[in-house]
């Protein structure tokens, strides 16, 4: 496989896509994947379709991929200019310390997450874990100047830039955009394959997969993939049976997680044909967290043979968040694989 292409990641990795406020994101895949796909639609909620015809229309196959990242909205601002949020998605409030973020007002706007300083706290309150009420954001600006621009209901993202680190790349948001390039160079790359396939590019999945159930409600597929980061713990303290994934080890197969349980057949048929094609995978049970897979799965009469490529992260819900670039490859690749080849499976009971 040729390499990837950082500048298209960084390019997704950066923009800013809160839930519910996916438009960029969603524009900017639009213009990678318009001439490559029959066709592609937006619905009422936001999801992007896009479809690719195959051999047959029989059946279905949809893969799910989120644009939105974990983020804000605004909710006050003070008669000093500085703003109260609500986090949209689940965030440890200790990464918030010292960080950048931009706020979507009329002109994007640098603000700074501020919080009490160590100096003037008690002894009691050094201790204490932080909550996400414990911070404001300072725009370096009057109450005034502040609401020339801002206004409550306007999204925030946090600011960081995508960086290449050895064999891997580096960035706020990789959860879940190296999955929306993972997707956009699938479908570029498939030409022989046996169902319609029908990528879609999700809203709104940090704050409760909404937009892979209302996705996956109107397609009704037959085959379902997600498509998202998973935890890599494979860091200094972390024993060998809490690693979850690692980086650099492939590709990981969901086997489950605390949403979904994956089709027994679509697991076996996952690992047999990346046996064949002679990918690096492994596999993954997350014992919290849910994904797209569960809308596609479960949001259609009957339910869906479902089952989820998921890309081995570091740090996730962080601004750092980094993955390997070989298992970014590998995860394109299987995926590919596992859609051309649904038609030679025998997808029985048994």
């Amino acid at each position: 496989m040729k390499n990837l292409d950082i500048p298209l990641l960084k390019k997704i990795c950066e923009i800013a896509g809160a839930p519910g406020f996916e438009q960029r994101v969603r524009t900017l895949v639009i213009e990678e994947i318009k001439n490559y796909v029959d066709e592609y639609s937006i619905d009422n909620l936001g999801n992007l379709t896009a479809l690719k015809r195959g051999k047959s229309s029989a059946k279905k196959v949809m893969i799910a991929a989120h644009m939105d990242e974990i983020g804000f909205i605004v909710t006050h601002i003070d008669d000093n200019g500085f703003v109260r949020f609500h986090t949209l998605g689940g965030f440890d409030p200790k990464t918030l310390t010292a960080q950048r973020v931009i706020i979507h007002g009329t002109k994007d706007l640098i603000g700074v997450m501020g919080s009490k300083p160590i100096h003037v706290m008690s002894a009691a309150e050094r201790t204490k874990v932080p909550k996400t009420t414990d911070y404001f954001i300072d725009m370096g600006m009057s109450k005034e100047e502040v609401e020339k621009h801002i206004t409550v209901g306007d999204s925030i993202t946090r600011q960081r830039e995508l960086i290449e680190m050895g064999d891997c790349v580096n960035c706020k948001s990789i959860d879940n955009r190296v999955s929306v390039y993972i997707l956009i160079e699938t479908l570029k790359r498939l030409k022989d394959f046996p169902y319609d396939v029908y990528g879609v590019f999700t809203v709104q999945e940090e704050v409760g997969i909404r937009g892979a159930q209302v996705s996956a409600m109107q397609i009704q597929p037959d085959f379902g993939f997600g498509l998202d980061t998973t935890i890599a713990y494979d860091v200094p303290g972390a024993a060998a049976h809490e690693r979850i994934t690692e980086l650099g080890k492939g590709a990981a197969i969901k086997i489950m997680d605390s949403q979904t349980i994956c089709d027994y057949r679509m697991v076996r048929y996952m690992k047999e044909i990346a046996a064949k094609k002679k990918l690096t995978t492994q596999v993954e049970i997350l014992p919290a967290g849910g994904t797209d897979t569960m809308g596609v799965q479960r949001s259609t009469p009957g339910g869906s043979i479902a089952g989820a490529v998921s890309i081995p992260t570091r740090h996730i819900h962080q601004v750092i968040e980094m993955a390997h670039k070989e298992d970014i490859k590998q995860s394109i690749e299987l995926l590919q694989v596992c859609i051309e080849n649904l038609d030679q499976y025998d997808w029985s009971f048994r």
